[in-house]
């Protein structure tokens, strides 16, 4: 017996450093590769070596919206700011029990039309359709029976004109040149069939037509935690990745897709909770398996703004979303695991989602079970196991703070001495605590499975207060 204990505790030691060893190298590269990318953009911008066109690909900007009457007038005039020439925007309530269309049509005098929709993707029928122009720029709204956003997409894909489409949450600010940045993929290769922006924390924001007026971290610290998180994950890994066409998300706050190769796979899934993860890897999957010349990339540059849970329970209910909309997707193309036929993206992205994204919280927890039952037995190096902690720890938010400050340098965005002072600190309790209290989500977005796999959360919205950026003075 005390052979197999030894042998155990021996066993899962070596294992767990591992998995350590292993993330923080990926984490380390993943960094640095970002940051360097993103020092070499602001390089070539600042002496003008940038893609100049006056040529612009016609963009179809779908905005799902259910229950969005709080932030539904702020998206869309925001995107009447854009300094894109060549673009129409379409508004999709998806069975609203709220006044989203109320606000959409009065706001806009928009006029009831009768028109009809092909459905070349399937969606539920629609009940009205309104019109209208607004600085020139086409604006549709459509209402339909309540179906989900992967079917709100859907019919915003039967619905739109053009070839490309961008879609976009209904509670999200676009800056005044994300769909030009965006676009650029496009117009330096032909093969490109999707691209992903960079998500940011809209709560830290003041945008003032399209522009930055001012940045600073919120006093929730849900927020700011947040705001870390999003900053080092677009950062790190979808940098890393874009590198040898391995991205398997490009999130739907912020996409753009080719719409004839959209159509082609059937367009969103309207049965799944990650919609957007299971169309990127389904165009993977179709673009290899027809052999086709492909790219899906990923574009830091273009950057949305979008609003993040700021309570708890709404982040509970966010994040368990995510962690089924993972499972669902991983499971549905699990022949891509170590599957040689789709090269890295079977081996280094599938594996890392697997191993970091979708098992990290059972394994974790796993983890703090031996921690525990090592106790009991008196077989802890309590010493050795808090320096190694304290080593990750400090490891990762050096990390996180990298990003964090990368993101503003490249902006060119000031922000006050206290907001330096609170990033530091967030960095540290983001990934002391904040970690630990995702790991409890997502180990327990199981239960209920069956009864609630379809069914998507709440979360509250909130109009963003201009000014709030500007409350500290002493800015560097």
């Amino acid at each position: 017996m005390e052979q197999f204990v030894t042998c155990f505790f021996t066993g899962v030691g070596v294992f767990f450093l591992a998995y350590l060893l292993l993330y923080a190298s990926y984490l380390f590269a993943s960094v640095a590769v970002g940051a360097f990318q993103l020092y070499k953009l602001e390089k070539m911008s600042q002496i003008k070596n940038e893609l100049k066109h006056e040529f612009y690909f016609p963009v179809s900007i779908l905005v799902p919206a259910y229950n969005e009457e709080v932030t539904i007038i702020e998206s869309v005039e925001s995107l009447l700011n854009l300094k894109y020439k060549l673009y129409e925007i379409i508004v999709i309530d998806d069975g609203s029990a709220d006044r989203t269309t109320e606000l959409m049509v009065e706001h806009f005098q928009m006029k009831k039309v009768s028109r009809p929709i092909r459905r070349v993707v399937e969606c539920e029928m629609q009940e009205a359709v309104y019109e209208c122009r607004a600085e020139n720029i086409k604006i549709t709204l459509i209402r339909k029976k309540n179906g989900g956003k992967g079917d709100a997409l859907n019919m915003g894909i039967n619905a739109s004109e053009y070839p490309y489409f961008l879609c976009m949450d209904a509670d999200s600010m676009l800056q005044d040149d994300s769909i030009e940045r965006i676009v650029r993929p496009v117009m330096e290769d032909d093969n490109v069939v999707a691209v992903g922006g960079l998500i940011r924390v809209a709560q830290c924001v003041v945008m003032e037509n399209g522009e930055i007026a001012g940045y600073h971290l919120p006093w929730n610290i849900l927020l700011s935690m947040q705001a870390m998180e999003y900053d080092r994950s677009f950062l790190a890994s979808r940098i890393l990745l874009d590198s040898f066409n391995g991205n398997l998300i490009i999130s739907g706050a912020f996409g753009l897709f080719k719409k004839e190769v959209v159509v082609a796979v059937g367009g969103y899934d309207r049965h799944t909770l990650g919609e957007d993860m299971e169309l990127v890897v389904k165009l993977h999957a179709f673009c290899r398996n027809n052999q086709m010349g492909y790219t899906i990339r990923y574009e830091p540059s273009a950057i949305c703004w979008s609003q993040v849970p700021s309570s708890f329970k709404d982040l509970k209910s966010q994040r368990r979303r995510w962690h089924l909309g993972l499972f669902q997707c991983m499971w549905k193309y699990r022949h891509l695991c170590l599957n040689s036929r789709y090269g890295l993206l079977g081996t280094i992205s599938y594996m890392y989602y697997l191993l970091y994204e979708l098992c990290s919280p059972a394994i974790e927890i796993f983890g703090l079970f031996t921690i525990l039952l090592a106790v009991l037995l008196g077989r802890l190096n309590v010493g050795f196991m808090l320096k190694l902690y304290l080593l990750y720890t400090a490891y990762g938010a050096v990390l996180t703070m990298t990003a964090f400050f990368q993101r503003i340098y490249s902006q060119n965005v000031k922000i006050s001495v206290g907001d330096i002072v609170k990033a530091c600190v967030m960095c540290v309790a983001e990934n002391v605590f904040f970690r630990l209290v995702l790991d409890f989500i997502r180990s327990t977005a199981f239960f209920g499975y069956r009864k609630r796999k379809l069914v998507w959360g709440k979360i509250k919205r909130t109009k963003l207060e201009e000014g709030d950026a500007n409350k500290d003075s002493s800015v560097l």
